[in-house]
């Protein structure tokens, strides 16, 4: 986040789930907030995913996922954005057991969205987490 660009946050489905239209509400409650989103589109790879975040240069990732495959998609992912040297924080929206949360978030996750989460509580976490991203990789 360079000082007078909007955030930027790629939005992603990876992995078989069909369904986008929570993932696109999204997309566009977050560029109705200012930021700047770069949406993947569906059944996209995690490697897709890893690659676009280093080219696009964003402060955020979200993942949108419903098909209960979150567990091996985020390990995976976070082992990408390691080995791509891209440190920026993942956040997780959609259908997470609550079980599953701090597996999830031991793995790096930074926050988890469900359907008990609000538009505002998001938007206004996605920002702090960009601005942490900023204030420490500047």
């Amino acid at each position: 986040m360079t000082a007078g660009r909007p955030i930027r946050v790629l939005v992603a489905k990876p992995g078989l789930d069909g369904h986008d239209r929570g993932a696109k509400v999204i997309a566009n409650t977050l560029r109705d907030a200012g930021m700047e989103v770069i949406y993947t589109g569906l059944r996209v790879t995690v490697e897709m995913v890893a690659e676009a975040a280093l080219q696009e240069d964003v402060d955020v990732i979200g993942l949108s996922l419903l098909s209960g495959a979150h567990g091996p998609i985020v390990q995976r992912l976070m082992q990408l954005l390691t080995e791509r040297g891209v440190h920026v924080p993942v956040v997780l929206g959609g259908v997470i057991p609550e079980a599953d949360r701090p597996a999830l978030r031991a793995a790096g996750v930074a926050a988890i969205f469900g359907q008990e989460s609000s538009l505002e509580e998001m938007i206004e976490s996605i920002r702090r987490l960009a601005r942490e991203h900023q204030a420490a990789h500047g």
